[in-house]
């Protein structure tokens, strides 16, 4: 069904100003042209909108049933209007990501000091959460594209591995295991050891992984976040098992990361985007620095 949108905004403006002429003015318009939209619009309605004389205009019965109405609507459809170009505004000023935490805080600050040389008035917005949660940001399209684990991710979802990082255990330089070139996990069973929470995707590679061994380690204790982990690792807590990009190892000379065999455990890092919508400038040069440098890390840890 065709609507008027003319005539309904011809309408809603002799309404509220009683006036043809002042109708006219605000509309930027004739008065023929004005009267040649409300007679379009009363002929398509069926129906007389208003009573006219020389000296007045009046609503008719169906004029004041639609009133209301319109209004309601006109009210509304300004502000869907308005909110978008707000949005839109807001793209064009800020950049929103998500990334994994691990990756966030220790690879992406040098990438933004890049990036922000190309763009130094761009307000970026990062999202330092879960692999979970940063699919469903860019799904929604809350964020323009997402650095996490790569697995099997929604339909709408495109996805590029930029790289393959295995899991390291981490212990004090002191503890015995920190001489080795690598462990099997046999090798720490029976040791106290730090697991990540199981909202965690890291904890559920590791779970996979292992399969029914898991059980025979021995978790004594459990928190949310790596960094949490790492300190209790440098106090001499226990050990625990992270990806080797997780933890800034040269940065904290009290950790040893030791590679892991018998099962090698890994995960595969990349980046998310929503399928069919294409990035904006400034995120594809950020993607391109984000790909770039996870590329030369990936390339590190084959070496």
């Amino acid at each position: 069904m065709r609507i008027d949108f003319l005539g309904i905004e011809a309408f809603l403006s002799v309404a509220e100003r009683g006036s043809f002429h002042g109708a006219a003015e605000r509309l930027n318009l004739s008065q023929a042209a004005l009267s040649h939209r409300m007679k379009r619009l009363e002929d398509d309605l069926g129906v007389k909108l208003f009573t006219r004389t020389t000296r007045q205009v009046a609503l008719t019965p169906a004029g004041l049933e639609l009133l209301p109405k319109v209004r309601s609507i006109m009210e509304a459809l300004s502000g869907s209007y308005e909110s978008l170009r707000r949005q839109g505004r807001e793209k064009r000023t800020t950049l929103t990501i998500g990334c994994l935490p691990t990756i966030a805080t220790y690879y992406l600050p040098p990438i933004l000091k890049r990036f922000s040389r190309d763009f130094p008035d761009l307000s970026v917005h990062v999202r330092d959460t879960s692999a979970s949660q940063i699919a469903d940001m860019v799904q929604k399209g809350e964020a323009e594209f997402g650095i996490t684990i790569v697995s099997a991710h929604r339909w709408d979802l495109d996805s590029k591995p930029l790289l393959r990082e295995p899991y390291v255990l981490l212990c004090p330089r002191s503890h015995p295991l920190a001489v080795r070139p690598q462990v099997g996990w046999a090798d720490f069973e029976g040791v106290p050891l730090i697991r990540i929470s199981a909202q965690a995707a890291n904890r559920m590679i590791i779970d996979d992984a292992l399969g029914s061994r898991r059980e025979f380690m021995a978790w004594r204790y459990e928190v949310q976040h790596v960094a949490t982990a790492a300190s209790m690792v440098i106090a001499g807590v226990a050990l625990t098992v992270v990806p080797r990009l997780a933890i800034d190892v040269a940065g904290s000379p009290g950790l040893v990361a030791v590679p892991i065999i018998n099962p090698s455990v890994a995960r595969t890092v990349g980046v998310v985007t929503k399928r069919g919508i294409p990035l904006s400038e400034p995120g594809e040069l950020l993607l391109k620095l984000v790909a770039k440098s996870l590329k030369a890390e990936g390339k590190k840890a084959e070496a």
